[in-house]
């Protein structure tokens, strides 16, 4: 198992309070760094995944809002750097998807999905790279889907894969935008994990992909030694290869 020292480093994981989320943050809590879990409405979940995190003997906090709230992000950072010090670590993982026929999703619900996959991941990566750029060290982690990159056309969750498309594209630019200054920009695409309601029936090697497989992912994005890989996909999806495409 890959683990990077993150003593004295500082990770924050949007919508950590369960899921993908709360294992990835438990992960890099595992490897020492003091970690904010945040939330939109899952208070109790999110103290628990705190009190989780401290047993690692790091230092942990629980920060509320609305990711696709410029106001909120700011204020949701600002409370991080006082009670932990600035972020060194930031994984996107907010990405709310609708997996109805694209004519029965209600426009409110289609920008909601755009919003935030897309403008959750901007806005958070733009409030935290100016500390980064400062310490002349930063990890942006960013989490995908593995369509994206396979140019999986399907009227179902169709807001949710174009979003994903643009969250790979926003990565590439960032890790460009980024080459001088110390921070590295990844993703990480899986197709289907473990917690998911629904298993399909072409899944790879017979299995959706584990928590694990996930962490080892980010571990290795955010370890010191990883600082010439940017602008990098990968995708956790055991070798999937959708029909339609």
């Amino acid at each position: 198992m890959i683990t990077p020292k993150l003593d004295g480093r500082v990770a924050l994981v949007t919508g950590s309070s369960k899921g993908v989320g709360r294992e990835l943050l438990l992960s890099l809590a595992d490897c020492g760094a003091d970690v904010a879990v945040h939330y939109h409405s899952s208070a109790d979940e999110a103290r628990d995944v705190a009190e989780t995190a401290r047993e690692n003997g790091v230092e942990a906090t629980t920060v509320q809002g609305n990711v696709t709230d410029p106001d909120e992000v700011d204020a949701l950072f600002s409370t991080v750097e006082s009670e932990l010090g600035s972020v060194d670590v930031l994984v996107n993982n907010v990405g709310p998807f609708a997996p109805d026929h694209w004519e029965d999703i209600s426009f409110d619900r289609w920008n909601a999905v755009l919003d935030g996959n897309i403008n959750g991941t901007y806005l958070c990566s733009k409030r935290a790279l100016p500390e980064m750029r400062e310490a002349g060290f930063g990890r942006i982690v960013n989490v995908g889907y593995a369509s994206a990159e396979k140019g999986l056309i399907n009227p179902k969750n169709a807001p949710y894969f174009i979003a994903k498309a643009g969250v790979l594209m926003f990565t590439r630019m960032l890790a460009a935008d980024t080459q001088a200054d110390g921070v590295t920009v990844n993703a990480i695409s899986p197709y289907v994990v473990e917690n998911s309601d629904v298993f399909p029936d072409d899944l790879p090697r017979g299995e959706p992909a584990k928590f694990e497989d996930m962490g080892q992912a980010l571990r290795f994005f955010v370890d010191e030694d990883s600082d010439y890989l940017s602008g990098v996909n990968v995708e956790v999806d055991g070798g999937w290869l959708p029909e339609k495409v």
